[in-house]
């Protein structure tokens, strides 16, 4: 795309809401900064808001000033929601009209982590691609099922850009920039912060296999992939080393070698992990959770949660429920 070279800067938003991401605030407003100082020019201007103007505290504890942002309605070009964790009680009626006036306007509005699931619950990803972190693509496909959702780093559909969290708000950012101010800018920009290779927005969130669990066997690696890409309806052993292309009983060798645990209880663990995060972050019931991870009841899951984490699934729920919600 060839650079454009408008002279007003694109006025950018950022909506901080309590307990938000930290990095993925810094990843996206950092390539702004850096597009300005390299071009000499003021391509952009950016303001952090909050909805009543109070200050908010990430999720690693820093407090940043910020603007009102339902006093904002006519100065902004693209607004950006960016939140992280325990937002289960987050139904800010005033933010979510916010946002849906700017979009009337024809605002592009962005999200960055879990941010998305809020841009949702206003009702303004309906029918768009977006895309949102790992640990949270269960939930906001089972929450707002009109939503496309994509396991990707980041999703521009039309006047809606997502991005996955962590460093994909950077990746995001790059192709807004490149967008709008050409590839050379944004080559800059990323060698400026020794980003080394552009990522596009299809590549998939989650690190290699072989990196994320030291696994050099490329045999074993497929079978963890398959694992993980069969949670609910778990796959025998036998049909695992089939798939994989060795035998039952060399497979049971090699996870003992690497995990220290055969395979069976390598993927019951994987499982557990799934439902503990589901009982964290979604609203099913302790029954379809157990269903979803591969158990053929509550109290199977029960059981086998119980041996691995030392408590009830009812209690991990209750104990998430007692959490005071996010200040709004």
């Amino acid at each position: 795309m060839s650079a454009n070279h408008s002279s007003a800067p694109d006025r950018v938003g950022f909506l901080l809401v309590p307990g938000f991401s930290m990095m993925a605030l810094t990843a996206a407003t950092e390539p702004l900064r850096s597009a300005n100082r390299i071009s000499g020019r003021a391509l952009y201007e950016w303001s952090l808001l909050s909805a009543d103007g109070r200050s908010v505290r990430s999720g690693s504890d820093f407090e940043l000033i910020c603007q009102p942002a339902l006093e904002r309605t006519r100065a902004l070009d693209l607004v950006f929601v960016v939140a992280s964790l325990d937002l289960e009680g987050y139904r800010d009626r005033g933010v979510f009209s916010w946002l849906r006036k700017l979009a009337a306007r024809g605002v592009p509005l962005g999200a960055l982590s879990n941010g998305t699931l809020l841009l949702a619950r206003a009702g303004l990803l309906h029918g768009y691609r977006c895309t949102i972190h790992w640990e949270r693509l269960l939930a906001l496909i089972e929450e707002q099922p009109d939503c496309v959702v994509e396991r990707v780093l980041y999703c521009i559909d039309r006047d809606r850009m997502t991005a996955a969290g962590g460093v994909a708000a950077l990746d995001l950012m790059l192709a807004l920039i490149s967008r709008k101010h050409g590839q050379r800018l944004t080559a800059d920009i990323a060698d400026n912060f020794l980003y080394g290779r552009f990522r596009s927005g299809s590549e998939t969130q989650r690190m290699d296999v072989r990196w994320r669990y030291g696994v050099s066997d490329e045999r074993m690696a497929k079978a963890v992939l398959l694992m993980e890409a069969n949670i609910t309806n778990p796959l025998p052993t036998g049909a695992l080393a089939t798939l994989v292309g060795t035998s039952e009983r060399q497979l049971e060798r090699s996870f003992n070698k690497v995990f220290g645990k055969g395979p069976a209880k390598f993927y019951m663990e994987l499982r557990l992990k799934e439902a503990h995060k589901l009982l964290m972050q979604s609203t099913r019931s302790i029954t379809e959770i157990a269903l979803t991870c591969g158990f053929s009841s509550s109290s199977h899951l029960g059981h086998n949660y119980r041996s691995r984490f030392g408590i009830t699934p009812g209690r991990t729920r209750a104990a998430n429920s007692a959490k005071p919600a996010p200040s709004q």
